[in-house]
């Protein structure tokens, strides 16, 4: 006999762009990798333009910048697949990070995974694969007590 099993997650308060939100996911990712830093905790996703903030304890210096945008978009040709599953709490804590989870967060999480590169959490809306995306451009960036703002758009 086959369960009817029904997913409740939490709502989500804001529609955004597919494209720019998954670019996100690989931004943090690029960020975790080169730097070894938490994924972003302040983060502004637009269609336009984007920015996200990182905790680290000195200034990168630009061709550490660069190399960022270069690796995104090595990722970004590589044309994977985006792909959801959803799993208790307590197994998605052994492959992602749930720093960022909310207090009243659901028991069962939806987790996105974008290819081999990258898997978290996450309620938002994404590509089906990273072809979608189209081309990442770091716009600029400050540094400042600790804390690295990337601004960052999308281009064809």
């Amino acid at each position: 006999m086959e369960e009817n099993l029904q997913i409740e997650l939490n709502g989500h308060n804001k529609a955004e762009y597919p494209p720019m939100h998954t670019a996100e996911h690989l931004l943090n990712q690029t960020m975790v990798r080169m730097f070894g830093c938490p994924r972003s905790k302040n983060a502004h996703i637009e269609r336009k333009k984007s920015k996200c903030d990182y905790e680290l304890p000195a200034a990168p210096s630009e061709e550490q910048m660069k190399e960022v945008e270069r690796r995104i978009n090595e990722v970004i040709d590589r044309h994977l697949p985006v792909t959801i599953e959803f799993m208790p709490k307590e197994q998605a804590a052994s492959i992602v990070d749930l720093s960022k989870l909310p207090e009243n967060a659901s028991e069962m999480l939806r987790i996105v995974r974008i290819g081999d590169y990258d898997a978290c959490a996450c309620i938002g809306a994404h590509v089906a694969n990273t072809s979608e995306i189209g081309h990442f451009k770091l716009l600029n960036y400050d540094y400042s007590e600790g804390r690295l703002r990337l601004r960052f758009k999308l281009t064809e």
